[in-house]
């Protein structure tokens, strides 16, 4: 029925993934609105519950996977390459930083870059200390770069490492399923691997719809600072339609002539962005605190990355670490697929160090001069910043740049940039989600592509709506559970096949338990580092 309904519309899909994650997708939205009160209390509660039960599980897994690969970086296999021996890299280093940052974590870091800091400084999560001291300085800026820093860009290296391996070295198809051909076989091309599929979908409809929906809210909040604009639903949905108009243009031109271009536009206009607030800010201060916010960072991460609440009966963790892991989590099948599609040739060893190390420096430069700014702007009593950050967030970096000369040049700059950041994430995942929808020997069309592009818009707009910034939160807790789980096998799985590789056997001989002998492969059979899988050709 379903392969007869898409012949009718004449679409090029795997039609059990492709009609179960738009049905379901349309769905709640279909429940959405008429009983917005009763769908966002429902996942109010289902939040709730996680928090309290399966916390210390989000905390856990991407910890664990953080040392998973650290450690696969610098084993054995972190010469093997993400396809055939003799591959390189398809684009510089410069182009590929720069297409990572874009698609992973622009817009979160526009949005929370003056925020977070902000907030932990007026309202310190950790007993005893003082608000507005120097110990709440100094843990703000500790704590926004744990939750922005390695463990967020290890839930993207993951699901990246392991398809590009998957897909470039063993020729397997550059979906999520593929990722559990080592423990499923062949059943990863069935229904099992359509279940896996459509959990990836759904996480990133609604990762992307929860950034967009972020992203309107301050871009509303920008456009209200410059021109008196009304903050207010109606408004929020027509920037929402207007978004995702320009984000579907930029789908139907395709990842080189649209993402590539906006990425590379984007990264130019952060930097001028960077460059006024550093220039015109504490200059000294900025540069200071950054040096000790590096040293301050990686002395807490060893206890922070296990901490738990464990003697807190407090609401934080869930507001923001849980909050932050799950929607990051719900962005790993998008960003993964992404990031494996730019990194083509790279070995192991660069992927981790690339993905993990620039991206997070980049992060602390960010929160170095966007956050140390704004508490000294708080510290100095300029502007009631942290006031009007608990009020709304969303309105945190204008209001902090109202303490700077050329305000108004730097808001219109902003509101700029965040259009192109809420651009690029809907182009980048709509490009995805059709990849994770079809059988890669099908052409990708351009009204597949647009239709998920206005998926993630009206999604994004349906849980404005229903309950603004809690119900975003609430939903993304929720549902970033299910491919949390997927992360962990997913480490299993990519594991299982590098020993294989190193050892010299196929895919096949994998799955079929002969990859493992008691008595190594010996230098006659097996020569280190110039072993060309067999392939396994799976559509």
């Amino acid at each position: 029925m379903l392969e007869r309904l898409q012949r009718r519309l004449g679409l090029q899909t795997i039609p059990g993934v492709f009609f179960t994650s738009a049905g379901v997708a349309a769905f709640f939205v279909a429940l959405a609105v008429p009983f917005d009160e009763a769908v966002a209390e429902s996942f109010g509660l289902l939040t709730g519950w996680v928090a309290r039960n399966l916390g210390w599980f989000y905390i856990l897994s991407v910890s664990a996977l953080l040392i998973f690969l650290l450690g696969l970086a610098v084993s054995r296999y972190g010469n093997i390459r993400l396809g055939a021996d003799d591959s390189r890299p398809d684009y510089s280093n410069l182009t590929w930083f720069t297409m990572l940052f874009a698609a992973g974590i622009g817009t979160i870091l526009m949005f929370w870059g003056v925020a977070e800091p902000v907030s932990h400084f007026a309202s310190p999560p950790f007993d005893g200390v003082q608000p507005g001291s120097e110990r709440a300085a100094s843990d703000a800026m500790t704590i926004a770069l744990y939750h922005f820093g390695l463990h967020t860009w290890t839930i993207f290296a993951m699901p990246g490492l392991a398809i590009g391996y998957f897909a470039y070295r063993h020729n397997l198809p550059m979906r999520i399923s593929s990722l559990f051909y080592p423990i499923l076989g062949e059943r990863a091309f069935g229904p099992w691997g359509w279940a896996v599929d459509v959990i990836a979908v759904l996480g990133t409809l609604f990762g992307v719809a929860t950034s967009l929906g972020l992203g309107t809210l301050q871009l509303n909040s920008g456009l209200n600072y410059l021109f008196g604009t009304p903050s207010t639903g109606l408004v929020q949905v027509i920037l929402i339609a207007t978004i995702t108009s320009i984000a579907a243009t930029s789908v139907a031109l395709g990842l080189d002539k649209g993402v590539r271009r906006l990425s590379q536009l984007n990264i130019v206009l952060a930097m001028v962005l960077l460059a006024f607030v550093l220039a015109v800010g504490p200059t000294v201060f900025i540069a200071e605190g950054m040096v000790q916010s590096v040293g301050n960072y990686f002395d807490a991460l060893p206890w922070l990355a296990f901490w738990t609440e464990t003697f807190r009966e407090t609401d934080w963790q869930r507001q923001w670490t849980l909050f932050y892991w799950a929607w990051t989590i719900s962005w790993a099948p998008y960003v993964g697929i992404f990031i494996a599609r730019i990194s083509r040739g790279r070995t192991i060893r660069e992927f981790v160090a690339g993905v993990l190390f620039a991206p997070t420096a980049f992060t602390l430069v960010w929160f170095g001069i966007f956050g140390l700014s704004a508490i000294q702007v708080e510290m100095n009593g300029q502007i009631a910043l942290a006031e009007q950050v608990q009020q709304d967030p969303s309105v945190a970096i204008f209001a902090f740049l109202e303490a700077f000369p050329l305000a108004d040049v730097a808001s219109a700059l902003s509101v700029v940039i965040i259009v192109i950041f809420f651009t690029t994430s809907s182009d980048s995942a709509s490009l995805v989600i059709d990849m994770l929808t079809r059988r890669d020997d099908q052409p990708s069309l351009v009204r597949q592509r647009i239709f998920w592009a206005a998926a993630q818009g009206v999604i994004a707009a349906t849980l404005l709506l229903a309950g603004g910034l809690d119900a975003l939160q609430n939903v993304i807790t929720s549902l970033g559970l299910p491919f949390c789980v997927l992360l962990i096998f997913m480490a299993v799985a990519l594991l299982r096949a590098l020993r294989a590789d190193y050892r010299g056997y196929s895919m096949n001989e994998l799955v079929k338990g002969r990859a493992y002998p008691e008595v190594e492969a010996t230098p006659e059979t097996k020569q280190e580092n110039d072993y060309v899988p067999e392939t396994v050709d799976r559509h």
